[in-house]
């Protein structure tokens, strides 16, 4: 077990996140990676949720309408330089 997650971390390089979910109501934040790498999670508002995913994972944020779930935006998941700001939104 201990040689294959050796493995897998040199080939999936793990970057460091955070999502702001600035609105004022609930949002879903779904992320979708390489090697069948899928987080889900309910973000409430004002909240800032920090995670670990595969570089180039894309982060989906799907808000909650009274007609069902709506795609709000899209991320992807990247390397961040040294100016770059942590938060991804």
């Amino acid at each position: 077990m201990f040689i294959w997650f050796n493995f897998y971390k040199q080939l999936c390089v793990m970057v460091d996140f955070s999502y702001k979910n600035s609105t004022s109501s609930m949002v879903i934040l779904k992320c979708i990676g390489p090697d069948r790498f899928f987080l889900e999670r309910a973000i409430f508002p004002q909240e800032v949720f920090s995670s670990m995913a595969p570089e180039g994972s894309q982060l989906e944020i799907w808000g909650i309408e009274s007609y069902g779930p709506n795609l709000e935006e899209r991320l992807r998941v990247t390397a961040p330089s040294i100016a770059e700001d942590p938060i991804a939104a």
